[in-house]
Order: structure tokens, then C-alpha cells, then sequence
């Protein structure tokens, strides 16, 4: 049992906005009241409901090919020893599996969402989100390449593909889909790409990226999911390519769908010297939109890696920068690129995207539907969250950042002309509220009775960075796991999943693929439930719009 007392509580979900109030825990839940047990004195501090990352990467194939990648990185990056209650390991741009639970917690952080895994190599993703301590994890399979699922589409079989979405899903243990360059990472294969929505994906007569979106987001929604398609739209990163998101959201009407580091796609311009801002354009249209979420994907300035299953565009990137390439082929189902980087101050592209990051997060009028996320670690590593947070609550900190962007930078961007300051309830809103609410995983994000007893305590203070980078306290499940700053305390979190309805003589369709196209068997591809640290099956249920 625990009481928290004298806290200004900041719970939005429950309209509560820094009321000094008791906040009582008890079997690892919000109570109405306890009799007995700890009393912590919250007096002076804040009370925000435990973060939740909607995307991150964090777990998986990709990022063990990342460390491997960067040494240089690696030999600076903060270590954290081993002691009585921790594992060793390190920090940086891809903390190790036992650093990212730890440095999570240690920023209020205790639910995050494993935004990409393809299928075929689940098994290890789930083993290393095994190993990553303190968090509830959840994550979503790669979908939007799976030749399974395009060849179906190719033949019109739309009920068929349904329940092979589904079968697949379960049998990844996968919280919800991933579409990433729909369609593109398939061309990849060949050679090519698919940044348009109507080019036809190399290799089929029919299917597009634009079919292939509306079919799995119907699915999706179909399927009743608690979280919408998660969609990484195709022409990230390119000068013009908010011209391919406006006209993606069009499709998207009449179904949900989260659009995954917004960031990447809201640029203008009509080459590299001509990019500029279309924050703007892109945030008027997802404004009037509500079946549509984002998270920001937002950049900040210095060393990290890139890491997507968007083949083409690492590619890119790699002919771009002259940095180190890797590229692997995920057999019959997706890709990945893995580009160490640098996002400079004084390079007019990295600028603008980190203008666009902010604008976006300061153009999206509710916050309930943008959340905050720096794609890590593309856009920078999640430990960096408390300088996005202070970029956002001081309109005369962002003034003086913008002192250091070169001149011509400013011309590009809108940032200059925003004036608007997140709130504290903001700020909960979209660490923890808005995301949790996103994934449809009720009982997150907030602190209302029977809410799971996620809590994160900070001093209150001027210093927002600060204030947000070490928190007082972090309860995770009722238990204190951070204290005065340190860990004194690791859990096992939970591990999310779901199993939509298919019917199981899908099976006899999909078996006989395996022995023609896989290199894997049918019968070990499936991921066992006993790959999941305590799996918490939710519910599917139909959504209305």
C-alpha cells in the first residue's frame, strides 16, 4: 500500500489539472483510499501519470545490427555499472536492452510501443523486450510489404487477406500493424521504390501503395484493433513530399490510422537547396481530420543512427552522406536500412527538420492526437525527451536556439512566428495521456480509480529540462522503482497483445506457403506465449469513427 500526498496531480484524461491531492495505490492499482502502508510527502512536486512512448524502437534485429555499426558511438556513450538491482550496460544512441528499461523509468517513462518487427524474427524481439526491465511493452508487426498479403491483394481477395492479417498478427504476439513505404521496401527488392501511391509495386500488375493503405487500414479497423494502422508513409525524408501525406491522409478518410513521425513527411521544396517547411499545410488538413493521430518524430541536433525497415530511403541517405550502409532483406515480408548520423545546426536540410518537428507539435491544435517522439533513434535518442519538453514550454528558449541555425535556415521555416507554450497538462497529455489513449490501452495513462499505479514524481522547479530529466520518484505497478534519482528497484512489466477473430482453416491456405517460399516451417514460425514476459491479451472490439 502507498499514499502519495501533498502532489499537485496533473491527470488529464480525468480533467484534473495540478490539484493538490492523496493518490492512494494498492495492489499495483489506483484506489480510492488506503488504510496503512508507505506515505510518500509529494509536497512542492508535480504528479504526472507513467510515460508512454507510442513509437520507439527498441527491441529487435535492427537495432543489434545499429550497435554493431557504431563503435565510435558506443566507446562514448554513458555506462551504467552493475549493482544490487541493476544489470550492466550502456546508454547512447541504442542503449542496450537492460539501459533502455533503466533510462526509461529514469525519465518517468513505464509503458513504451515497439513500432516495427517484421514477423519472421519476432521471436528475438520478444526475447529482448523480455530482457528490458521496468516497462510494459507492446508492438507492431511489418505488414505492408508481406508478399502473402500483396499477392492476395493482387488476386482481389480481401476477405482472405483479413484473415491472414489476423493469423499473422497473433502469431507474431503483436500489439497492432505497421505499414512502413507501403508497398517500396517490396520494390526495394528490385532495385526500385514506390514513392507515389498510384505506381505499381514492382513485381504485381495491380497493387499500389494507395491499395495497399486502404485495404490495411479497413482490415485494421475491421479486426477492431485498439490501435489504428500505424502508417510510416512512402517519400519520407524528400523535399515535396507533404504533397504524398496530404494525399495519403485523403485516402485514410473513413478509417483511423496513427501517421508515425510526422516529422519526416511535412516537407516542401523542389530539391534539396529549395526544402522548406509545409508544417503548416500538413497540420491545417490533420487538424480538421480526427480519425487520424501522430506522433511528432522530432529531430534534435547531434550524433545518432538511423534505423528503418524503408530500404530505399537508407539507401539514400547512405549515397547522400558517405556514412556507413547496411541494408538486410527480411525474406518474403520487409527490409531494413541501418545509417549512423549527424543532424547539424548550420546544415539548412537538418534545420528545417528540426523546425518541423516543433511546428508540427506547435501547429496541431489538440493534443490529445500528437504526441511526443523523436522516432528513436532517427530523430535522436528518447533520453533527449526533456529538451523537446523545454523547447515547448518556453517560447524564449526556442528564440534563443534559433540564434544558432544559419540565416538562410530562417527563410525555410515558421517557427520564428509561434508563440504558443505547452502547459504542464500538455505535457502530461502527450507523454503519457494522448499515447496511452492512442493504443487503446485503458488503463494507462491516467490515474483514475483502477488505473494501473504508473507514477512519476518531479521537483518542481524553472528548469524544465531538468525537472523532467530526473525524476523524484517513478512507481511502476505500485512499486517504487526510482528514488532521490536512482534506481532501488527493478519489476517485470507486462507484454500486450491481441488475437483478432480468424477462422483456423485459414491455416490450411497459409501452410503450404511456408514449404514453397519461407525458410522457416510452418509450424516454428509462430512465436510461443511463453516468449511474452506476463502477456496481457486486450480485447478487440469494433471502433466507430
Amino acid at each position: 500500500m502507498l499514499r502519495i500526498t501533498g502532489g499537485q496531480v496533473y491527470d488529464p484524461a480525468n480533467n484534473v489539472h495540478g490539484v493538490v491531492r492523496d493518490l492512494c495505490i494498492e495492489n499495483g492499482r489506483v484506489v480510492a483510499d488506503v488504510s496503512g502502508g508507505r506515505t510518500i510527502d509529494a509536497s512542492g512536486m508535480i504528479v504526472f501519470p507513467g510515460g508512454v512512448d507510442v513509437h520507439t524502437h527498441v527491441a529487435g534485429a535492427a537495432l543489434n545490427f545499429a550497435r554493431g555499426m557504431i563503435p565510435e558511438q558506443q566507446r562514448m556513450a554513458r555506462a551504467i555499472t552493475r549493482s544490487k538491482v541493476q544489470r550492466a550496460g550502456i546508454g547512447g544512441s541504442t542503449p542496450t536492452t537492460f539501459a533502455t528499461g533503466y533510462l526509461y523509468a529514469g525519465l518517468g517513462y513505464t509503458t513504451v510501443n515497439e513500432a516495427a518487427v517484421p514477423i519472421l524474427s519476432a521471436r528475438h524481439t520478444h526475447e529482448e523486450l523480455h530482457d528490458t526491465p521496468i516497462l510494459d511493452k507492446s508492438c507492431c508487426a511489418l505488414m505492408a510489404n508481406n508478399e502473402l498479403l500483396l499477392d492476395l491483394f493482387e488476386a482481389g481477395e480481401f476477405e482472405k487477406a483479413r484473415e491472414v492479417t489476423a493469423w499473422l498478427i497473433y502469431a507474431a504476439k503483436a500489439y497492432g500493424v505497421k505499414a512502413v513505404n507501403p508497398g517500396g521496401v517490396t520494390g526495394w527488392k528490385w532495385g526500385k521504390d514506390c514513392k507515389g501511391l498510384h505506381d505499381v509495386v514492382p513485381g504485381y500488375n495491380k497493387v499500389t501503395p494507395g491499395k495497399i493503405i486502404s485495404a490495411l487500414a479497413k482490415i485494421v479497423d475491421d479486426l477492431g484493433l485498439p490501435h489504428p494502422l500505424h502508417l510510416h508513409c512512402n517519400n519520407l525524408g524528400a523535399p515535396g513530399n507533404f504533397t504524398t501525406t496530404l494525399e495519403t491522409m485523403k485516402l485514410l478518410e473513413g478509417n483511423r490510422a496513427h501517421m508515425a513521425h510526422l516529422q519526416y513527411h511535412s516537407y516542401g521544396g523542389d530539391d534539396w537547396y529549395t526544402m522548406k517547411s509545409e508544417s503548416a499545410t500538413i497540420a491545417e488538413y490533420f487538424n480538421a481530420h480526427p480519425n487520424l493521430t501522430t506522433d511528432a518524430g522530432a529531430v534534435l541536433f547531434g550524433d545518432t543512427v538511423t534505423i528503418t525497415a524503408d530500404g530505399p530511403w537508407q539507401h539514400l541517405l547512405y549515397k547522400l552522406t558517405g556514412k556507413k550502409w547496411g541494408n538486410i532483406d527480411v525474406e518474403n515480408e520487409t527490409g531494413c536500412g541501418v545509417v549512423p548520423y549527424v543532424y547539424k545546426e548550420k546544415n539548412l536540410v537538418n534545420a528545417v527538420q528540426w523546425a518541423v518537428g516543433l511546428e508540427l507539435l506547435l501547429l496541431i491544435n489538440d493534443p490529445w492526437r500528437v504526441f511526443l517522439t523523436t522516432d528513436h533513434p532517427n530523430g535522436a535518442a528518447f533520453w533527449r525527451y526533456p529538451e523537446i519538453i523545454q523547447l515547448l514550454m518556453s517560447s524564449e528558449f526556442r528564440k534563443e536556439e534559433l540564434k544558432k541555425l544559419a540565416p538562410k535556415a530562417m527563410k525555410r521555416i515558421i517557427l520564428p512566428e509561434l508563440t504558443r507554450e505547452y502547459t504542464l497538462s500538455e505535457i502530461a497529455i502527450i507523454t503519457s495521456a494522448g499515447p496511452a489513449r492512442a493504443l487503446g490501452l485503458k488503463q494507462k495513462g491516467h490515474l483514475g480509480i483502477g488505473a494501473d499505479a504508473d507514477v512519476a514524481i518531479f521537483n518542481a522547479g524553472k528548469d524544465v529540462a531538468r525537472m523532467f530529466s530526473y525524476p523524484r520518484y517513478v512507481i511502476k505497478s505500485g512499486e517504487v522503482v526510482i528514488e532521490e534519482g536512482e534506481i532501488r528497484k527493478t519489476v517485470d512489466g507486462k507484454g500486450f497483445l491481441v488475437k483478432p477473430h480468424y477462422d483456423p482453416k485459414i491455416e490450411d491456405y497459409i501452410r503450404p506457403l511456408f514449404q514453397q517460399v519461407y525458410t522457416m516451417s510452418f509450424d516454428n514460425y509462430p512465436v510461443e506465449m511463453s516468449r511474452i514476459m506476463h502477456p496481457d491479451i486486450q480485447p478487440c472490439m469494433p471502433h466507430n469513427l
